[in-house]
C-alpha cells in the first residue's frame, strides 16, 4: 500500500519538467502542499530569479538535534537522447519505474512524501527536517544559498542523510566539484612577427601545462589510505578554444577546467598555486609586450566535498537502519559536504543506481523504492 502510494507521488513528481535551466516552483509547492498536510512547517526560499526556489520544512517542534532528509528537484535535460518511452511520463516495465530523475533523485523525494505520517509521528520526540534543492545539476547553487541561510539560525540540525542514486548502499566521503573558466585576452598580430604579439593560445597551453604538473604533485600529496577511486584530487581539461587563422597571432583563448577534491587543503592549493603561476610570470611576461593584456578567472561551481571521518552519526544511524557495517566513497559530486561545512554529520544513502543517472531510460526499481520505503519506515519507529 505505501509502495503504491510513493509510486503515484513519484508519477506525480516526474510530471514536473525540472531541467535546471527551467523554474521548478511548481514542483516545490506541490511537495509543500504535501508536508503542509501533515502539519510541517514550510518554508519556500525563492532566488533572485524568482523562478527558482528551495523548501525547507520541519516537523515537530524547531530545537536543535534534528535530522534532515535532503534531496535536489532539477534533472538533466533529455535533448538528444534516445528514450523508449516519455520521459516526463512514470512508466512501470519488468519491476523498474521509468522516468527523468527517477534515481537521480526524485525517487528518494517521493519516498519521503510517501512517509510523512510515520515521520510526523517520529517527530514528537526530535525534528525532521527536509531541505529540497534546486540547481544540484549545475553547481549546488541553492543547497550553497540554503547552508548559508541554516548557519546563521540558531537552532541546528545535527545529521543529514543525503538520498542521492547509490543502490542503498552507504557512503560517508564524495569528491567536491570546482568547474573553472579562464580567459585570456593577448594582442593580434601577422604570424610571420610572432614576438610583436602575445599569443592567447600558447599562454593558455602553458597555463594546462602548470596544471599537469600541479596533478602529478597531487599523487604526491595524497593522504596514505585514501578511499577514493582514484585515491587523490583529480584535474581535468574539458576544453579549449581560440584563435581565428592559421596566420593570425591568437588574440583570445578561453579554457575550461575542473578540479575533484578530496579536501579542503587541496582546493586551496591548487587555487594559490595556480593562481600565483598567472601572477608571478603569465601576466608580467604577457603585459612586458600588451599592457591590455590580460587573464581572467570565472567560477562556474566550487562545492566542498564530503570528508570522511572517523566519527559520523549520520553514516552509524544509516549502518543501524539498513544493517550495513561498511561505508564507501564515491568520485561524482553531491551536497552532503555543504552540510558537513556548517557543523553537520551527514551521509548519502538513496534508492538507484548512479549508473542510470543523466541516460536514456533512467530507472530505479520498485525493489530499491521497496528498501527506500524501509529505511524511512525504520527511522520512523526509532525514533517514535
Amino acid at each position: 500500500m505505501r509502495l503504491d502510494t510513493t509510486r503515484a507521488i513519484l508519477s506525480d513528481l516526474i510530471a514536473y519538467p525540472t531541467i535546471s535551466t527551467d523554474p521548478n516552483l511548481p514542483i516545490i509547492h506541490y511537495i509543500a502542499d504535501r508536508l503542509e498536510t501533515v502539519g510541517a512547517s514550510v518554508e519556500v526560499m525563492v532566488d533572485e530569479s524568482g523562478q527558482k526556489a528551495n523548501l525547507f520544512a520541519t516537523l515537530g517542534e524547531a530545537r536543535d538535534g534534528g535530522l534532515v532528509l535532503s534531496g535536489h528537484s532539477d534533472v538533466v535535460p533529455v535533448t538528444d537522447q534516445d528514450w523508449t518511452s516519455d520521459p516526463f511520463t512514470l512508466t512501470e516495465r519488468d519491476g523498474k519505474l521509468y522516468g527523468r530523475g527517477t534515481c537521480d533523485m526524485k525517487g528518494f523525494i517521493a519516498a519521503c512524501l510517501g512517509s510523512l505520517d510515520l515521520l510526523a509521528e517520529a517527530a514528537r520526540t526530535r525534528p525532521i527536517h527536509f531541505a529540497f534543492t534546486h540547481d544540484e545539476e549545475v553547481g549546488c547553487l541553492g543547497a550553497q544559498e540554503l547552508v548559508k541561510i541554516l548557519a546563521r539560525r540558531p537552532v541546528k540540525p545535527a545529521l543529514c542523510i543525503i538520498g542521492e542514486p547509490t543502490s542503498m548502499q552507504v557512503f560517508d566521503g564524495n569528491k567536491g566539484c570546482c568547474e573553472y573558466t579562464v580567459r585570456f585576452e593577448g594582442r593580434p598580430g601577422h604570424s610571420s612577427a610572432p614576438e610583436k604579439g602575445v599569443n592567447a593560445v600558447e599562454y593558455a597551453v602553458r597555463y594546462i601545462n602548470r596544471l599537469f604538473e600541479l596533478r602529478a604533485e597531487l599523487v604526491k600529496r595524497c593522504p596514505e589510505g585514501s578511499r577514493f577511486d582514484p585515491p587523490q584530487t583529480t584535474l581535468n581539461v574539458g576544453a579549449l578554444r581560440g584563435g581565428v587563422s592559421h596566420n593570425v597571432i591568437a588574440p583570445r583563448a578561453e579554457l575550461n577546467w575542473e578540479m575533484r577534491p578530496i579536501n579542503e587543503a587541496d582546493m586551496r592549493f591548487v587555487k594559490e598555486e595556480i593562481a600565483s603561476f598567472v601572477e608571478d610570470k603569465l601576466l608580467p611576461e604577457m603585459r612586458a609586450i600588451a599592457p591590455e593584456a590580460g587573464i581572467s578567472t570565472e567560477t562556474i561551481g566550487e562545492v566542498v566535498g564530503l570528508e570522511p571521518m572517523d566519527e559520523n552519526a549520520a553514516r552509524d544511524l544509516v549502518f543501524a537502519l539498513t544493517g550495513q557495517n561498511h561505508a564507501g566513497c564515491v568520485a561524482f559530486n553531491t551536497e552532503a559536504g555543504l552540510f558537513q561545512s556548517i557543523g553537520m554529520d551527514a551521509v548519502i544513502c538513496g534508492p538507484g543506481s548512479i549508473e542510470q543517472a543523466h541516460k536514456a531510460d533512467e530507472y530505479v526499481s520498485l525493489d530499491q523504492m521497496s528498501q527506500a520505503l524501509a529505511m524511512i519506515g525504520r527511522l520512523a519507529s526509532a525514533r517514535s
